[in-house]
């Protein structure tokens, strides 16, 4: 009897448990107010969330089938972009409590800008990003060789950098180049520093007097490398130049994972929550930003690479459409293929070498450019 008992015990805890976890689900979503517990749908999502997670460690669980009035794990795949994770909800109509999208398109540059803030602790959970602002800056022919069309980026990039930003005039600054210039696809980082315009050894030898008439701002720059070169992490030398340069802000340009081939190369991202190194490839390393270094942290981003389980996935969903495939068919083949696929493994275009050089430039100008007003 008593073996009985506490056997209930335990599976009433899990009960609360699943239920709590489908609840907070829904009120991210809007659904239902947070104080609603205990329904057959919170338990329901509660242990669905829970399989998907043991199952699939590195897939995001987060959809909701509001059709269906079913909870559903929807599988993710890596990505560092906010405004893909956004897309990966079925309905792009459903308002998520706490996220705010907005979008602005000039037809003349044809440049989308789309803008996704996270302000809440529930909506960061949902959306699997920190609290904060995050800018998307799409254009498709960033990664031709139209120098006429890098100018109208260049000025979209600073635009964007200075509203985050604020008042630069007062500022230091260091902006860290993250990335292994030894390998094209992760070298933007060290490129934008190698454009940089420097100013801090200038001020430093004349004086504040010559920084007033040149209008400068101290900008000091630094390509840390990666830990296999340095056998340090990133955090730990930029934390070790910021107790001896004390910057008021941090600017972190890092190359990035995409879940879009159409977007390698041709999409700018900028936020103010910080960076986590190598988290769109699985290889995660310390996170930069405010909480960690104790100074503001921007960090500026363009997705190189993609996931090939995600090529494959889109290419047979594509194709499983065409066919006549029912949805649930097309997700057991693609759960069932993805268990047998190498997850490690990152695609990049074969022009990668003369898409990091130009991009790099757009960017080292857009920052030039904030610094030199």
């Amino acid at each position: 009897m008593k073996k009985k008992e506490k056997s209930q015990k335990k599976t009433d805890i899990i009960n609360v448990k699943n239920n709590k976890e489908g609840n907070d689900f829904q009120y991210a979503y809007g659904k239902v107010e947070h104080s609603v517990r205990n329904t057959d749908n919170d338990y329901s999502y509660g242990l669905a969330r829970q399989r998907k997670e043991k199952t699939h460690d590195n897939k995001v669980t987060s959809s909701y089938n509001s059709q269906e009035n079913q909870y559903e794990a929807h599988e993710v795949p890596r990505t560092d972009l906010a405004l893909e994770v956004r897309e990966t909800f079925e309905d792009d109509d459903v308002e998520i409590r706490g996220v705010e999208l907005t979008e602005d398109y000039d037809e003349e540059t044809d440049i989308c800008v789309t803008t996704v803030v996270i302000k809440d602790q529930k909506a960061a959970e949902v959306m699997r990003k920190p609290i904060g602002t995050y800018i998307t800056i799409e254009a498709p022919r960033l990664n031709e060789g139209d120098e006429s069309y890098h100018e109208p980026v260049s000025k979209e990039i600073a635009k964007h950098l200075k509203k985050l930003i604020g008042d630069i005039k007062h500022k230091e600054v260091l902006v860290a180049g993250l990335g292994n210039r030894d390998v094209t696809p992760d070298a933007l980082g060290p490129e934008v520093v190698d454009n940089l315009f420097v100013t801090r050894h200038l001020i430093r030898e004349y004086g504040d007097d010559f920084q007033i008439k040149h209008k400068l701002v101290n900008i000091s720059a630094i390509s840390p490398g990666v830990m296999g070169q340095t056998g340090m992490e990133t955090s730990e030398i930029i934390k070790g130049i910021i107790k001896e340069t004390n910057p008021s802000l941090v600017i972190v340009i890092d190359a990035l994972a995409s879940r879009s081939v159409n977007r390698l190369n041709t999409t700018i991202q900028i936020t103010d929550t910080g960076i986590c190194p190598g988290s769109g490839v699985g290889n995660n390393r310390k996170a930069l930003n405010k909480e960690s270094l104790g100074v503001d942290v921007i960090a500026l981003g363009v997705p190189t690479v993609v996931d090939a389980a995600t090529i494959v996935n889109d290419t047979m969903e594509q194709f499983m459409e065409s066919q006549g495939f029912e949805p649930s068919e097309i997700h057991q083949f693609n759960t069932e293929l993805n268990e047998q696929f190498i997850y490690n493994m990152f695609v990049t275009p074969k022009n990668i070498d003369e898409s990091i050089k130009r991009i790099s430039f757009t960017i080292s100008e857009a920052l030039n450019s904030c610094f030199a007003e």
